[in-house]
């Protein structure tokens, strides 16, 4: 069964979330890779306020392609979430409700998703066409310069996802010591 989810993510609905659930996810996300994550967690370490709000939402690593005419964002395939973990906690302890990508996450990420109640979404790697149809609309928020891996707001329907890693921990993932 494939659960319907609405953003934002309330408590209650990321506890009821387990590992291995298939669900499809409408709402507004924010999005963000590497340079991005960087510029936050500077920010964050000088105790600077944060160019976008990050508590209660969700955000999806990717960079999408450009839009074609009449869509709202090229392809946009999730890019390797461990890219992101030296940054994530820091993101979580500030209200990040959750995340979207692709493959592992190492333990400090997944210990801190325990600690502040969050959830990993895995999204499927090599269906950034077929992803790029839930995204309704996409708005640039922050970081402009850095071309499509700017952090942008993205509204999605139905965007089609794995429940990677639930708030327990719990996950379908298989771990590894590379990262």
């Amino acid at each position: 069964m494939v659960k319907k989810i609405t953003l934002p993510l309330t408590d209650e609905a990321i506890k009821d979330l387990k590992a291995g659930d298939s669900v499809l996810i409408s709402g507004s996300m924010l999005t963000g890779r590497d340079a991005a994550h960087k510029r936050l967690f500077e920010l964050i370490e000088k105790g600077e306020s944060l160019p976008v709000e990050i508590e209660g939402e969700v955000i999806y690593y990717v960079g999408p392609a450009p839009a074609k005419p009449g869509h709202a964002v090229g392809p946009a395939g999730p890019t390797s979430s461990y890219r992101m973990d030296k940054y994530t906690p820091a993101l979580l302890d500030r209200g990040l409700k959750g995340m979207i990508g692709k493959g592992a996450r190492n333990r400090e990420v997944i210990d801190s998703m325990i600690k502040n109640g969050c959830v990993y979404f895995a999204a499927i790697g090599g269906a950034a066409a077929l992803i790029s149809r839930s995204i309704k609309k996409a708005e640039t928020l922050a970081y402009e310069d850095l071309g499509t891996e700017a952090i942008y707001r993205f509204y999605v329907e139905d965007f089609p996802a794995i429940v990677a890693i639930d708030s327990k921990g719990n996950s379908i993932l298989v771990q590894s010591d590379k990262h």
